[in-house]
């Protein structure tokens, strides 16, 4: 149960308490002012009333500090941000997909089947990889940068570079955020990240038309990031940079962040949803 993960945290434990005694302190002013203006009275007195002040402030106390789904609304930029379980290509919006800056798309050798990319090529395209090739190679625009003597597809497009699909009622965004190797191995750093995901919220908002984003937890998986980029940080890393873009222009009227449900599991959530509270002032 998620819940009582995030009641074990001691932030939940923190919140609690500091409801707890502001409770506590705001209800014994209330009977002690009562007491000066009527002070021959004793309906503020007896064992009753104090049972009655604790439950108030235990229930009050935990109204203010149980979790919530992880969301919160901006004025500045107007957008909203969710962070959700679940399987990204369930989503009815527009989705972010990962993948590396020569394309590829050739499952099993190249591509794990079991990774997103992977799903994809089968929920999306139903295995059809000549058409999901042909797509990509409508949707990329941009100059290639270099060859590399591979298996596979050869050509560069550099991190950073998106291909924009049309599928059905939305867009599909192929945000490359890996340099591919001679070896056919994946690779990035938290600068390429970065650099990927500016370029992609520009894309975004050049072709989105607002509308809700779905992106996965990107840093891990091909990108071999998961020591150095952690869930949680790579949630952080994502929110940031959609949150220094927005400033610029509105990217979206919605991003949602969907985990695995295993990683969600994982996630200090309490901790995820002060740092999304934390940008509204920041």
């Amino acid at each position: 149960m998620t819940i009582l993960q995030d009641m074990q945290t001691w932030r939940f434990w923190r919140h609690f308490l500091v409801a707890l005694f502001a409770c506590v302190g705001g209800l014994s002013t209330i009977m002690q002012t009562f007491n000066v203006i009527y002070p021959g009275s004793h309906a503020m007195e007896g064992f009753g009333i104090l049972i009655a002040i604790i439950a108030l402030s235990v229930s009050a106390a935990l109204f203010k500090a149980w979790p919530r789904p992880i969301a919160e609304e901006y004025n500045a930029p107007k957008t909203r941000i969710t962070i959700v379980p679940g399987d990204l290509l369930k989503e009815d919006g527009h989705l972010v997909i990962g993948t590396n800056d020569t394309f590829d798309t050739e499952t099993p050798n190249i591509i794990a089947t079991s990774s997103l990319q992977g799903q994809a090529l089968q929920v999306l395209y139903g295995g059809d990889l000549r058409e999901f090739d042909r797509h990509l190679d409508d949707a990329l625009v941009n100059t290639p940068v270099g060859t590399l003597n591979k298996p596979g597809k050869q050509v560069q497009y550099g991190v950073g570079t998106i291909a924009t699909l049309k599928h059905a009622h939305r867009l599909i965004f192929f945000l490359a955020y890996c340099e591919m190797d001679a070896q056919n191995v994946a690779r990035s750093t938290p600068d390429k990240v970065w650099k990927g995901l500016l370029a992609l919220w520009a894309e975004v908002s050049r072709r989105g038309n607002g509308g809700t984003i779905s992106i996965p937890v990107i840093g891990g998986g091909q990108a071999r990031l998961s020591s150095v980029l952690p869930a949680q940080d790579a949630i952080r890393f994502t929110l940031l940079s959609f949150m220094f873009a927005s400033r610029n222009s509105k990217v979206c009227d919605e991003l949602r962040i969907v985990v695995r449900p295993d990683d969600y599991r994982k996630l200090d959530r309490l901790e995820l949803q002060s740092f999304l509270s934390s940008l509204r002032s920041s």
